[in-house]
């Protein structure tokens, strides 16, 4: 089960269809973040110009510093937590 739950984050202020609506574009940005930041880190090692083991291994060793943590796992606890903002339209 996920935590916190949907009543939890809806009791006071938003409804279950707006924390959806919320969850997936704060996942969205979670993902594009990461890949911006994989890719960055793939430019700086020069993984594209260049193929080396070496290279690879290095850039193998960083990747595994991202969090395995799912964006929509992190979404959900970042609402919570108040980082994201669910703003009414």
């Amino acid at each position: 089960m996920i935590f916190p739950s949907i009543e939890q984050l809806t009791k006071e202020k938003y409804n279950r269809y707006e924390l959806v609506i919320a969850t997936a574009k704060a996942a969205r940005i979670i993902t594009n973040d990461l890949n911006e930041k994989k890719e960055e880190m793939e430019k700086s090692a020069g993984i594209k110009e260049a193929n080396t083991n070496e290279k690879m291994v290095q850039i193998q060793k960083e990747l595994k510093d991202f969090p395995e943590e799912k964006p929509v796992k992190s979404a959900i606890q970042k609402i919570f937590e108040g980082e994201f903002i669910i703003v009414a339209e």
